[in-house]
């Protein structure tokens, strides 16, 4: 007897408008195992997901869960049948504390249904944070869930999914925000629901990710379905080619690395920089950081969640005001950062890694959002030039090959992988000289990602520095001409692209093992200015 089909999607199809983004999409899912639902982005993913979870109550074709056929006209009809999504965008209230959020529309109550019953409910949430190692006291799942880290948030996300006893669970990026250990807890969570019986549709761009969780993979590209087949019978060559419909000679493209710059002054230089903490008691949140990144050059920043990498470039872009101490060079001129319009004027360009919330307003159009960091130069006199503002987005959306209907498109429609390159166009068009990159290909499909590093090996090749904050240890390694690490706000290591491996790099992100604390080598050392020791670190990652 074969395994128990959980639910069938025969030929699913939905139009916008006059626009189709799903065709014919039939797929299945069994009891007790994970089917990755792969693709661009832009492939029909998203819209997917949101026919089953009774976003979308109009579309082509049918959807049976054990053999009965069904239509949802909500996300509540959706969740009573035991369907569960975890979407990418999360869906918790901010103002309302942990408790509130997981079991909100489940709560229970007592005196015949007029009164939260707050001691069940905190006995339900803790029993759920239990399963998934979220070590929550009973006052803190009275804390707004605005107080707690985006990593933490997700959890909480999926602890409210597995609040509604779901037979089927969707996982749309789940890992997004979550270091490898907090992932390797989620890998143990759904081994654990797999056991129950319960089928997982997992979404993830991460090759690695998607050949550690995978029983079956099914691709989907422009809309329509390419194939389906279980992870031992489509090795990773041929999902890529199913996903983007060629091959990739290299995932990251070679580059021709720039000679030692000699005496060539810094592009960027850092010296003894000091991010305070918001929580005055508590350690700076980046101590005594000095480093310097020459024109052409990469240079990666490693370090585990916490450790100030974010933290180093809000200070650098001005976000904090006058409050960091140290002092900043831009080709030799002295920069003290005061707000990020005063770092953008110098040369300076930070991509954040939550593009939603600090890169694009979702609301506003692809032209507006591409010259929203450009206001001053496209509104000569104080007035905005809509011609220029239209010059400004062609230009770069040929050039980023970006895909949308028209300029006058929100931004908040586009692809995943597009908004990303919307948010690149927006700080290109400030002409920067220093680019500080968070996370950059967070988010997007393969074939972006591609596309992304090409792009950085042109602006490189143009003459711009390069700093780099990548949690993906292949991109990284692949990318950065030199790594510096950080723990705890501090440098514990910096190596050169020839002797950087992960092993290394981990134990200095752990703070753990002898480390040689160093810039890139006592001569550059000696020529930027920066002391320098052969010093031993004997810290405990305690």
């Amino acid at each position: 007897m074969g395994p128990q089909k959980l639910l069938q999607l025969s030929q699913i199809g939905k139009s916008f408008s006059a626009i189709r983004v799903l065709d014919g999409i039939s797929m299945d899912l069994n009891a007790g195992e994970v089917h990755v639902l792969a693709g661009e982005n832009g492939a029909g993913k998203s819209t997917l997901i949101k026919i089953l979870a009774g976003i979308h109550p109009e579309y082509d074709g049918t959807i049976e869960l054990a053999g009965r056929p069904v239509r949802f006209a909500t996300p509540h009809e959706a969740n009573r049948q035991g369907i569960s999504v975890i979407h990418q965008e999360m869906s918790l209230v901010d103002s309302m504390s942990v408790a509130d959020n997981i079991l909100l529309g489940r709560e229970p109550a007592r005196l015949g249904g007029w009164w939260l019953d707050r001691a069940a409910q905190i006995r339900r949430v803790l029993e759920l944070c239990r399963q998934f190692d979220l070590t929550f006291t009973a006052a803190e799942l009275s804390r707004p869930v605005e107080q707690f880290s985006l990593s933490v948030k997700n959890r909480i996300e999926i602890a409210k999914a597995l609040a509604f006893d779901a037979r089927i669970l969707v996982m749309d990026e789940p890992t997004s925000a979550l270091n490898r250990a907090e992932a390797e807890k989620l890998f143990t969570l759904m081994e654990a629901l797999k056991r129950r019986g319960c089928g997982i549709i997992y979404i993830s761009h991460k090759m690695e990710e998607i050949y550690r969780v995978a029983d079956r993979i099914t691709v989907l590209r422009d809309g329509k379905w390419v194939g389906t087949a279980t992870v031992q019978q489509c090795p990773e060559p041929k999902l890529i080619q199913w996903m983007i419909g060629r091959e990739l000679s290299e995932y990251i493209p070679p580059r021709a690395r720039r000679p030692s710059p000699g005496g060539e002054r810094p592009r960027l230089e850092v010296r003894a920089f000091h991010v305070p903490n918001p929580d005055p008691s508590r350690p700076d949140a980046v101590r005594n950081f000095s480093a310097s990144v020459h024109a052409g050059e990469v240079v990666g920043l490693a370090g585990l969640q916490g450790a100030g990498g974010s933290e180093l470039f809000q200070g650098l872009f001005g976000a904090y005001g006058e409050v960091c101490l140290g002092s900043v060079r831009i080709d030799g001129e002295l920069f003290r950062p005061r707000s990020p319009g005063d770092s953008i004027r110098r040369g300076l360009a930070h991509l954040t890694a939550d593009r939603k919330s600090t890169g694009l307003v979702l609301g506003l159009s692809v032209e507006q959002n591409v010259g929203l960091a450009s206001l001053p130069e496209l509104s000569p006199g104080g007035w905005l030039r809509p011609g220029l503002e239209r010059q400004a987005a062609t230009r770069h959306i040929g050039a980023l090959r970006i895909r949308l209907a028209s300029l006058g498109q929100e931004a908040g429609t586009l692809s995943g992988g597009n908004q990303q390159k919307v948010v690149l166009a927006k700080w290109l068009e400030t002409r920067p000289k220093v680019l500080l990159l968070e996370e950059p290909t967070r988010g997007v499909d393969i074939g972006t990602k591609h596309e992304i590093y090409s792009l950085m090996n042109q602006w490189s090749a143009e003459g711009l520095a390069i700093l780099l904050i990548s949690t993906d240890m292949p991109e990284l390694l692949g990318l950065s001409d030199r790594i510096i690490v950080l723990h705890r706000g501090e440098i514990t290591a910096s190596f050169d692209r020839g002797e950087a491996t992960p092993e290394k790099i981990l134990a200095a992100a752990m703070g753990s093992g002898a480390v040689i604390r160093r810039d890139h080598e006592p001569q550059r050392a000696e020529r930027d200015g920066l002391a320098w020791s052969a010093s031993f670190l004997e810290e405990s990652s305690a």
